[in-house]
């Protein structure tokens, strides 16, 4: 555990420390594209983070393999050699991607070839664990195509949620963290090597989420951009694909009996068989919803729009802090519910406690829906947006003053803006997506 740990801290470390630095050299490279009329920010913010990103997961595999006990990892296994070569190769088409915006076809085709150069060093799905059933062996085509999908899937499920401050980030550190539990529970608990690798891997995540995280918070600094959330989405896929089909489910059968209940153990991380982690379950069920949602209306299922979870949590009137919490919520919930059903899918407390977070997951996402009426003698303790009409008059006996010649408005001159009251509606509350009277037109900035 410790060698992971060190791992994690020194990719942190690096990804932290050179993200200044690369924030700067995108301001400088121009890699600051106008702000476009989905984008919630309202100034131009440099992209490329995911330069550090990057150069944090060579840091994290270098360190690894200086390591007594992770050393062990690449001698005996190519995959982290397989996960190199695929994280350069669409990292190097997201910065691209960054700086020119390249065709959304060629960007699916990068997917696709990456996903492809780490099959062809060994990284792959040999066999698929089916509940009930066992292990099904599947041919070259099988796994290759499969895995294919599954970092398709995977890395544009990250990239279509990366839509508000720290949120792909967040969400895929609590799922690297709830897979890195699981994984070295396997690891080390029941001695199977084969899942070294995936647990490496989601340390590292981890480490490269964690470090970018302080400058990716609201407000943001700098974004990810592709070449980010591609890449991240890339290393999820890869610790899902070593540990879901190089694990064999033979190696649990001293634990617990025989192959059916072994598979029946792991069903958390093997359902459902097209994306065999549910820990990634939010971003994709906004991939499904955004690509029903587009075709639906005759669009194409990669043009961008409005109408992502995100987007709909700041238009019910949460705040952008607390719509990314609400989603770091629902992540962690699903993640590590997951977790503890692997752990013993016999308890019912497990089912009770994730229905119970569930329901209060739900009242805060509705919360902005409901005007609470607050007693008469709390008034006094309370925020005035929760007080009574009347109530806020009697305890502002000075507001119906007539206000001095200083407070009077002043007119709107022709180039200015007339100042807006707070308490008007569309400016508290969403403030992510209403008018801001201090800020310039944002169609001067080149929104439609």
């Amino acid at each position: 555990m410790r060698e992971y740990l060190l791992t994690l801290c020194i990719t942190a470390a690096v990804t932290y420390l050179l993200t200044g630095p690369v924030r700067k050299f995108a301001i400088v490279a121009g890699a600051m594209p106008e702000i476009r009329a989905r984008d919630v920010h309202r100034e131009p913010t440099p992209r490329l983070g995911g330069i550090a990103m990057f150069f944090g997961l060579c840091a994290g595999l270098l360190v690894a393999d200086h390591l007594t006990n992770l050393n062990q990892v690449f001698e005996t296994s190519n995959e982290p050699r397989a996960l190199l070569s695929g994280a350069a190769l669409i990292w190097l088409i997201g910065v691209l991607d960054d700086k020119f915006e390249i065709d959304a076809l060629i960007k699916l085709g990068g997917q696709m070839i990456a996903a492809g150069v780490m099959v062809v060093q060994g990284l792959t799905i040999l066999w698929l664990p089916i509940p009930g059933v066992g292990s099904v062996a599947l041919t070259q085509w099988q796994g290759t195509l499969l895995t294919v999908a599954l970092v398709v899937i995977t890395i544009n499920a990250v990239n279509f949620v990366d839509g508000l401050d720290g949120l792909a980030a967040g969400m895929v550190c609590i799922a690297a963290t709830a897979f890195f539990l699981y994984a070295y529970r396997i690891w080390y608990s029941y001695g199977v090597e084969a899942a070294a690798p995936a647990t490496l891997f989601s340390a590292i995540l981890m480490g490269m989420c964690l470090g970018f995280l302080p400058h990716n918070m609201h407000p943001a600094r700098i974004f990810m951009g592709d070449s980010g959330s591609m890449l991240i989405g890339l290393v999820l896929a890869a610790g899902a694909i070593s540990v879901t089909g190089q694990v064999d489910p033979d190696a649990l059968n001293l634990y617990v009996g025989s192959e059916k209940e072994a598979v029946h153990q792991t069903v958390p991380v093997y359902i459902p068989l097209l994306l065999p982690l549910t820990i990634i379950a939010v971003p994709a069920a906004d991939l499904i919803l955004a690509i029903v949602r587009r075709t639906w209306r005759g669009q194409s299922p990669f043009a961008a729009d409005r109408g992502h979870l995100h987007h709909r949590l700041l238009e019910i009137g949460h705040s952008h802090s607390r719509a990314v919490l609400i989603m770091y919520f629902w992540s962690a919930l699903i993640a590590f519910g997951a977790l503890a059903y692997s752990v013993n899918s016999a308890s019912m407390w497990i089912v009770l406690g994730v229905v119970f977070l569930s329901a209060i997951g739900l009242v805060l996402l509705l919360l902005p829906r409901f005007t609470p009426r607050t007693p008469r003698w709390m008034e006094r303790f309370v925020p005035p947006r929760y007080r009574r009409r009347g109530a806020v008059t009697a305890l502002a006996p000075e507001a119906s003053t007539p206000a001095s010649a200083a407070d009077q408005p002043v007119p709107a001159g022709p180039g200015s803006r007339a100042p807006v009251a707070s308490g008007v509606a569309g400016v508290n509350g969403a403030t992510a997506i209403g008018a801001r009277s201090r800020l310039a037109d944002r169609r001067k900035a080149g929104s439609r």
